[in-house]
């Protein structure tokens, strides 16, 4: 454990008694969250995010240790172990390394070197091998003739002994080591046209070198991509003579009668059996890296995106897009509430502007509308040009913005949007959806697969089990971040809280559907199934707005009320003056000059709990999505054709990929900042510059007219 535990500092540049320290919170069934916002002190800070790589490598690690101890096992039990070996074996730092190392002593299909060892020709693999002169080998080859085990000349006898001879040295770990290493060094992915007469997305990728190890992931997951779908053929160059003249150093032993036929024999090895199985295996390392990337960046996008800044107190109109079957409408309170819901159908075929206005009017007027929440999907350009149209009529202020709509059809049909809205056709719900990811994206994009968010690159090509959880460990992060108000959250946004599973979340709307709003946060050890344990885990990320103590509706932790009321008291105030806004502009004040070594000391907590603490009685009940950027709200339509070289505009990035992001400036197609466009300076990735969600101003810098396709530049 030891080992695992250095190993993981070095990785996560950290110190021993940290990952210690979070290795046993873990252990002991403590969630990430509770450990990043509780555990401060024992982990010396680390984020969420460092914690769940670090419990990725654990996992790893310990796996890896498992199946060393496995192989060391099976060999033994060959009577085939060596001390040199165990060391090897103890060493290897990948599980790869610990199955080239088992190689030779798997038990194999049928090979031709299986068949040659059935015939009883490994002495003479041996002898040919060793390449001592003794005699002629064709004499000692005839030997080996045996008409019962079918060996029936020297020729044949030799050829056998190559076999086992070329098997041996595609097995040997050391030079699979090597050639791994050297082809990861100086090969070239190469790829070609498969369909050279058919054009495609890939068609830069027609004829393309470039190095292995310069290889970026986007490049990677294209170039799989159009393979799988036939577009591409993808080879790895190796440099062959290299490789040959490391391994025919290491086994020929000068001048001999051998010297030839191991020559022949080192390439056949290398050919038929060390490359295609090298080759799949860079091909499954970089793939693996590659998605590793996406899945971060994925993560990242959708981070930023759940913690979009709420829109409070306002009526939504929720406007879903679409041809054919009209335009879907929902409009709800400041609540969430539904309203009112109706279709029109302003777009073609119909085009009935006039009537689609009539009624949109009647309900902007009628529900005092102050904001139309257009879906960025299926005809949501001729939608947002109809809609700035016709708020010009508006009496009140009114504006609107466009919403990423991805993954609204897929909550609109599931089981959860038909218990929220039994009696609402599920092509409304869409409409209800993009109205409240207004309101609150975090509430409302909880209740969709992560995976249907729509920010990142290649989401589909990924490994699925690790997107969803690494999705799923960002949903939760996030939730828990923002903490949940526990007498209005849904079942959906209550499973995300740490401790809180889906069926202890349905007992808690139900203990509340049936005993009222919770007046503290100890209550929730009534709801069956949430013992002490759990409690533990959610408290400090559960929210009671008007609870029976203040405290309730911070993330300071019950555990901490006793602390916090000494701290209180040591200034002069007590818990009820959070509720009292000049009481709490006079705590504020006091708070700032804390010294917070001797308090800490004086209260028994730790600095970091102390820190949190005085953070949390500055602004009890704060929404950390407050310092979020706002979404950019829009009152008139910009057409792509009014779009002039140089000319500076305010967008909102919608996502982030290795190459650069794709930012909305409000007209039909999101505009690229190519990733050497983001700073003055280098940068290595763009998740440095920008994040999904942020509000930036960007240059025009190419258009493209025919591929309706936007260059921008963020460069001052």
């Amino acid at each position: 454990m030891d080992k695992i535990i250095n190993k993981i500092a070095e990785e996560l540049n950290v110190k021993n008694t940290q990952v210690e320290n979070a290795v046993k919170l873990i252990d002991e069934g403590n969630t990430i969250p509770f450990i990043a916002r509780y555990r401060k002190e024992a982990t010396g800070g680390l984020s969420d995010e460092i914690l769940r790589d670090l419990g990725l490598r654990l996992t790893y690690l310990r796996n890896l240790e498992i199946r060393k101890e496995e192989v060391i096992k099976l060999i033994d039990e060959q009577g085939k172990l060596t001390d040199e070996l165990t060391v090897a074996i103890a060493a290897a730092e990948t599980l790869a390394e610990v199955e080239d190392l088992y190689r030779p002593y798997k038990q194999k299909k049928k090979t031709r070197a299986t068949v040659a060892k059935a015939k009883g020709l490994e002495p003479l693999a041996d002898i040919i091998f060793a390449q001592e002169e003794k005699q002629d080998i064709n004499e000692i080859a005839a030997t080996f003739i045996n008409e019962e085990k079918e060996v029936l000349t020297a020729e044949e006898a030799i050829q056998g002994a190559l076999d086992i001879i070329a098997e041996n040295i595609s097995d040997n770990a050391k030079y699979r080591k090597y050639i791994k290493k050297v082809c990861y060094r100086e090969g070239s992915i190469t790829t070609k046209a498969a369909k050279p007469e058919e054009s495609s997305n890939y068609e830069m990728y027609y004829d393309y070198t470039e190095l292995v190890h310069k290889l970026p992931s986007h490049r990677i997951l294209a170039i799989n991509r159009g393979e799988t779908e036939e577009f591409l053929k993808v080879s790895i160059d190796k440099p062959e003579e290299k490789i040959l003249y490391y391994v025919q150093k290491d086994i020929i032993k000068g001048n001999t009668q051998f010297k030839e036929m191991l020559e022949n024999t080192i390439l056949d090895a290398f050919k038929r059996l060390i490359e295609p199985s090298i080759e799949r295996e860079i091909r499954s390392d970089l793939t693996e890296k590659a998605e590793e990337k996406a899945i971060k960046v994925f993560g990242q996008n959708a981070k930023q995106l759940l913690l979009g800044a709420p829109i409070k107190g306002k009526t939504v109109m929720g406007f879903d897009p679409a041809y054919r079957t009209g335009c879907k409408i929902a409009v709800i309170d400041e609540t969430g509430k539904v309203l009112d819901t109706a279709t029109v159908y302003p777009t073609a075929p119909q085009n009935d502007e006039q009537g689609a206005k009539k009624i949109l009017l009647e309900l902007i007027n009628k529900h005092h509308i102050d904001m139309i929440a257009i879906g960025n999907g299926t005809a949501s350009r001729e939608s947002e040009m109809f809609v700035a149209e016709m708020i010009k009529d508006v009496k009140h202020d009114i504006c609107y913005v466009i919403v990423s709509e991805a993954g609204a059809s897929v909550y609109s049909a599931s089981k959860l949007a038909t218990e929220e809205y039994p009696d609402i056709n599920v092509s409304i719900r869409g409409a209800i959806s993009i109205a409240r990811r207004l309101q609150d994206p975090l509430a409302e994009l909880v209740k969709i697969d992560p995976k249907a968010i729509g920010v990142g690159q290649y989401q589909h090509d990924v490994n699925q089990k690790r997107l969803s959880e690494s999705l799923t460990g960002v949903v939760e992060d996030s939730v828990n971040k923002v903490g949940v108000d526990v007498n209005t959250a849904t079942p959906s946004l209550l499973a995300y809280v740490s401790g809180i599973n889906s069926t202890i979340a349905k007992n808690i709307v139900k203990y509340r559907d049936e005993n009222g709003k919770l007046k503290e946060r100890k209550e929730l050890l009534k709801v069956p199934k949430l013992g002490k344990v759990a409690f533990e885990q959610c408290a400090g990320f559960i929210r009671i707005p008007d609870g029976k103590n203040p405290l309730e509706n911070t993330a300071v932790h019950p555990e901490s009320y006793e602390s916090t009321e000494k701290l209180l008291d040591l200034l002069g105030f007590k818990v009820t003056d959070l509720k009292n806004k000049d009481n709490l502009n006079s705590l504020r004040e006091k708070l700032k000059s804390i010294n917070i070594a001797e308090t800490a000391a004086k209260l028994e907590i730790g600095e970091m709990t102390l820190t949190d603490i005085i953070a949390e009685l500055s602004k009890p009940g704060r929404d950390p999505r407050e310092d979020m950027p706002k979404p950019v709200l829009r009152n008139d339509v910009l057409k792509f054709e009014d779009l002039t070289d140089g000319m500076i505009l305010t967008g909102t990035v919608r996502n982030v990929i290795d190459f650069g992001a794709f930012v909305d400036i409000g007209v039909k197609y999101d505009g690229l900042v190519h990733i050497s466009e983001m700073s003055n300076s280098y940068i290595k990735s763009p998740s440095e510059v920008v994040s999904v969600g942020d509000i930036v101003k960007v240059k025009v810098i190419k258009i493209d007219q025919e591929r309706k396709k936007v260059g921008l530049s963020m460069k001052t």
